[in-house]
């Protein structure tokens, strides 16, 4: 077998990743004073409606930085990948508050198109311009060195400070709409649009997520395409209970069951195989069980998560000295 931890690709980014999250954080949480105190003295539901989303921003923000630091500790033997996945869940977490606060806007919204109140129009706009360029330095914080592209964590981060940025330049239109004819259900419809923007984008974030909680291939990865890359490796002859999931951003982990000939030594063929998925699919944790599988017992034979039969043949009894661990309710549940 052959266990290639690949660290290089997600710990030396994390110091430049912790600057960028604690830069964006203040400049966030500095605003938000400012824009809280506007949406009251003004009375406008898009600058309100900004600020809440720039509150889940400081949330979002904290929470991913406090991610990035767990998923620094060392891993243990009863948690084998460290904490890495706190990335992810962070990333689940930001996902589903987007969700939440954009029902919000929108129950609001609703509201205000019934009954649009008055509303301080100039200042309402100097809040907003204000708004922009200060979500404007925090997605630009963010974006250095490319880390919202591949780290679900911090493109959770950075979607929330783009909803702001969105929702910033919402107030500005609705606000020099509102100026220029007395408007004011521009303020509500405007904030519609900027909530259907962040839940688009929330969305997809959420899927990824739980793609990633759920250890589904990574989409950019061909599970058939590594399949067939590995078995036109010389002395190769099947490959089977072939997984490949991302343990956290910018960590993909591999593991399959080879079928080999017997008429070259594995350990070199290890090499061969590894040095593929790590070049070509730019896959650096690497598990292979070489087997010949004709002379396996019929018990390993069966054993497969390929197919739910095999997954049956998977199914042993715990142990009576672990089974007395747990209590009676736990054991009907595992029997279960």
């Amino acid at each position: 077998m052959l266990n290639d931890h690949s660290k290089h690709l997600h710990e030396p980014a994390t110091p430049g990743k912790q600057r960028s999250l604690v830069l964006a954080l203040a400049i966030t949480v500095v605003f938000l004073v400012v824009e809280v105190a506007g949406g009251l003295l003004t009375n406008s539901l898009a600058l309100l409606a900004d600020a809440g989303h720039m509150a889940s921003d400081a949330a979002a923000l904290a929470l991913a930085l406090f991610a990035t630091w767990l998923a620094r500790r060392p891993a243990t033997p009863g948690r084998s990948f460290g904490f890495l996945r706190a990335e992810v869940l962070a990333a689940l977490a930001n996902a589903a508050t987007l969700l939440v606060i954009s029902f919000f806007i929108f129950w609001e919204a609703i509201r205000r198109l019934i009954a649009p109140p008055a509303i301080d129009t100039p200042l309402m706009l100097v809040i907003a311009v204000l708004g922009l360029a200060a979500n404007a330095g925090s997605a630009w914080v963010l974006t250095r060195g490319g880390m919202h592209a591949h780290d679900l964590n911090v493109r959770g981060a950075f979607l929330h400070v783009i909803g702001d940025l969105l929702g910033s330049v919402g107030t500005i239109f609705a606000a020099i709409t509102m100026l220029a004819t007395g408007w004011y259900l521009a303020d509500p419809i405007l904030s519609m649009g900027i909530g259907l923007l962040i839940v688009r984008s929330a969305w997809r974030l959420l899927w990824d997520s739980v793609d990633v909680l759920l250890e589904a291939t990574p989409a950019h990865i061909d599970a058939d395409e590594v399949r067939r890359a590995m078995q036109q490796v010389r002395g190769v002859e099947g490959v089977h209970d072939l997984h490949i999931w991302t343990v956290t951003s910018g960590l993909v982990a591999l593991s399959g069951h080879v079928e080999v000939t017997g008429q070259r030594d594995w350990h070199e063929m290890l090499v061969e195989l590894a040095t593929l998925l790590r070049e070509r699919f730019g896959i650096a944790h690497v598990t292979l069980q070489p087997e010949q599988h004709r002379r396996l017992p019929e018990p390993f034979r069966g054993c497969s998560l390929d197919s739910p039969e095999g997954q049956s043949a998977c199914l042993v009894p715990i142990p009576s000295e672990l089974n007395r661990k747990w209590s009676p309710g736990e054991r009907r549940l595992i029997q279960s």
